[in-house]
C-alpha cells in the first residue's frame, strides 16, 4: 500500500517507520538481458545461461545495478511525496549487494525515511531501500538514496 506524505512534517515524523514491502517482481532472463542491452554490460555470468551454469551460482544472476535501478519502481509502490515544486535525484550515500539475485528470483522491497536535513536549496531526504529475493534472508541491495525536496 503506498503511503501519502502531503508535507515535510509528515515526513520528518515518519522516521525510522519502515515503509513495505512492495509487490514481488519477477526478474526473468529476459529483463537480465534488456538491461544488458542497455548498458552494453554483457558478462556472461548474467546473459550466458549455459556457461553461468557451471560458474559459482548454478545459474545467471542479476547485475547488481539492475536491482539498485528498480529503486524508483519500488518507491512508487511505497510511497508518494505529494508536495513541492521538485524531487531532483541528489545522489547515494552508499550501496551493497550483499546476495546475488539468480534468475527468475521475485524481489520485494521496503523503504525506510533515515534523515531530512534542510538545506538552503531545499530538504535533502535520505532514504534507505532494503531489496530481498523471495526466501532469502540477506538482502540483495541495501541502497541509501538523497532525493532534494523542493
Amino acid at each position: 500500500m503506498v503511503r501519502t506524505f502531503t508535507d515535510l512534517d509528515q515526513v520528518r515524523a515518519a522516521l525510522g517507520v519502515r515503509l513495505g514491502p512492495s509487490q514481488p517482481l519477477a526478474i526473468d532472463q529476459h529483463r537480465i538481458d534488456a538491461f544488458a542491452e542497455a548498458t552494453g554490460d554483457h558478462q556472461w555470468i548474467h546473459v550466458d545461461p549455459a556457461r553461468a551454469a557451471g560458474g559459482p551460482f548454478g545459474r545467471t544472476i542479476a547485475h547488481g545495478f539492475l536491482t539498485l535501478s528498480l529503486l524508483p519502481y519500488f518507491g512508487q509502490q511505497l510511497f508518494a511525496l505529494e508536495f513541492g515544486t521538485a524531487r531532483v535525484n541528489y545522489g547515494i550515500d552508499k550501496v551493497r549487494f550483499p546476495d546475488p539475485v539468480p534468475v527468475d528470483s521475485a524481489l520485494r522491497c521496503t523503504a525506510t525515511f533515515t534523515e531530512l536535513r534542510d538545506t538552503t536549496a531545499g530538504a535533502i531526504l535520505t532514504t534507505r531501500y532494503v531489496v530481498h529475493a523471495a526466501d532469502e534472508t540477506k538482502p540483495a541491495c541495501v541502497a541509501d538514496t538523497l532525493v532534494l525536496l523542493t
